[in-house]
C-alpha cells in the first residue's frame, strides 16, 4: 500500500515585492525539484482587504485575510513565511513559533537588536518542541556562490587573506519618496540591514568562518528629506513635474555604510552597502583571496564565477569564468541545460525547495540561515554601526 505523502501548508503575511517572489517560489518549487512533501499555498494575509483578494487570486492562494493572525488559527498552515517590513519580523515570527508553527522569515533578522535577540529565544524554545526557523538569505542559492562556497570548503583557495565585499545600487536617490524602507522605526537601518545583511551572511557562507570584529566604519545619510507620497503613488511622483510643492519628512536611516573587519582565520575584509552608487543597479559583489586562488561573483552576471588559480605556471594565469549552469553546479541541474541561465527569481524558488526538503526529514544542497545563525550576522550589522558612532574597534 503506498505511503500517504504529507502536506505542508504555507501561510505567507505579506504581498508586495517579496510577496510575489515568494509566491512564485512556493508555486515553483514542486514544478522543479522532487520534493518529500506536497506543497499547499493555503493561505495569504495583507493590511488592505481588496488588494489582498487581488493578490490571493492572481498567486494562487486558496484565501486571504487582512489579519495575519488568522493565519495562526488555521489548523492547516504549517508554516508560516513572513515578508513584512521589518519592524514586524518578531511580533509575527515570535507568535508562530509559539502556535507551533514553522517559521521563514525576510532578511534582516528583525529591525533592531533587541528584536533579533528576541526571534532567536523564541526559535530556541520552539526548536525543542521540534519547530524549526529559516532566513530568507536567498543568495547562498545562486549556483555560482554555492559553488564558491564548495571550492572554499575543498581547501582549493587555501589560506585566506582577504574578503572584498559591496553591494551598490542607486535607486534611492533624492527623488525617491518616503518609502518604508526610509524611516527607522520601521526599517531599522537603510542600505546597512538591507544590503550589508546579505554581504555579512555571504561572506560568512562562502569562507565558513565568523567576522569577529569591526575595526572601522562610516554611517552616511547624504538625502536627509524626502516626499511623503502613499507607496502606491510612488512612481506617479517620481514622473511629476520639478518644482511642484511638496510635502517632506526626515529620511531617519543610512544611505551607506563602509566598514572593515576581521575573520576567524585571520582575514581583513571590507564591506560597502549603499543606495546612491549611481550607474549600479543591483551589484552584489564579492571576492575572496586567498594563498591558492581566488574568486570573485557580481549578481549582475549572476550565473557567472571568476576564478583565479593560482597554482598554473605565471604564464598561464589569468582570471576564468567559469558559467555556472551546469547540472553538476549546485541547483542548476534542477532546472534548464546548460547556460540556459538563472534569474533573480531562481534563488527563493531553490530555498522554498530546501525549507521544504528539510521539514521532510532531508538536506538541503546548502544550508539554510535559521534565527540563530541569522543572528550572528544581525551581530556583525550592530557591531558596525557602535564602531561608525564610536569611532573605535568593535568585538562581535
Amino acid at each position: 500500500m503506498a505511503k500517504t505523502r504529507k502536506t505542508l501548508g504555507i501561510g505567507l503575511v505579506g504581498t508586495k515585492f517579496m510577496g510575489k517572489a515568494h509566491s512564485n517560489a512556493w508555486m515553483s518549487a514542486p514544478r522543479f525539484f522532487d520534493l518529500p512533501m506536497d506543497v499547499r499555498m493555503r493561505a495569504v494575509a495583507g493590511r488592505d482587504t481588496a488588494d489582498v483578494a487581488t493578490f490571493s487570486q492572481r498567486w494562487g492562494w486558496d484565501c486571504c485575510t487582512d489579519d495575519w493572525r488568522d493565519l495562526l488559527d488555521d489548523p492547516q498552515v504549517g508554516l508560516v513565511d513572513n515578508c513584512t517590513p521589518n519592524h514586524l519580523h518578531a511580533e509575527i515570527s515570535i507568535a508562530a513559533l509559539e502556535a507551533g508553527r514553522h517559521v521563514a522569515c525576510e532578511k534582516p533578522l528583525a529591525g533592531t537588536l533587541d528584536d533579533a535577540r528576541a526571534m532567536r529565544d523564541a526559535a530556541r524554545k520552539a526548536a525543542r518542541k521540534g519547530v524549526r526557523t529559516f532566513v530568507w538569505f536567498n543568495y547562498r542559492r545562486c549556483p555560482a556562490v554555492a559553488f564558491a562556497h564548495r571550492l572554499v570548503a575543498e581547501g582549493r583557495l587555501g589560506r585566506l587573506f582577504h574578503v572584498r565585499a559591496s553591494y551598490l545600487q542607486d535607486w534611492g536617490g533624492p527623488d525617491t519618496p518616503l518609502l518604508w524602507r526610509f524611516q527607522g522605526k520601521l526599517a531599522g537601518s537603510g542600505a546597512h540591514g538591507d544590503l550589508n545583511a546579505h554581504l555579512v551572511d555571504m561572506a560568512r557562507f562562502v569562507t565558513g568562518e565568523e567576522i569577529t570584529e569591526v575595526v572601522g566604519a562610516m554611517e552616511e545619510t547624504f538625502v536627509t528629506e524626502r516626499e511623503v507620497v502613499d507607496a502606491s503613488s510612488a512612481a506617479a511622483a517620481r514622473a511629476a513635474p520639478r518644482g511642484r510643492r511638496r510635502r517632506t519628512a526626515k529620511s531617519t536611516v543610512d544611505d551607506a555604510v563602509l566598514f572593515l573587519a576581521r575573520l576567524s582565520g585571520g582575514a581583513t575584509a571590507s564591506f560597502e552597502a549603499t543606495r546612491l552608487a549611481t550607474g549600479n543597479q543591483n551589484r552584489n559583489a564579492i571576492e575572496v583571496n586567498g594563498e591558492k586562488g581566488s574568486l570573485r561573483f557580481n549578481f549582475e552576471r549572476m550565473n557567472e564565477l571568476e576564478w583565479w588559480d593560482h597554482a598554473l605556471p605565471e604564464r598561464m594565469r589569468g582570471w576564468t569564468r567559469i558559467m555556472c549552469t551546469d547540472p553538476s553546479h549546485p541547483y542548476a541541474g534542477n532546472y534548464w541545460p546548460a547556460a540556459h541561465v538563472l534569474g533573480y527569481e531562481h534563488g527563493f524558488v531553490s530555498q522554498a525547495a530546501d525549507v521544504v526538503t528539510v521539514l521532510g526529514g532531508g538536506r538541503p544542497q546548502v544550508a539554510i540561515p535559521d534565527f540563530e545563525d541569522a543572528w550572528k550576522t544581525q551581530c556583525v550589522l550592530d557591531a558596525a554601526v557602535r564602531c561608525a558612532r564610536s569611532r573605535r574597534p568593535v568585538r562581535v
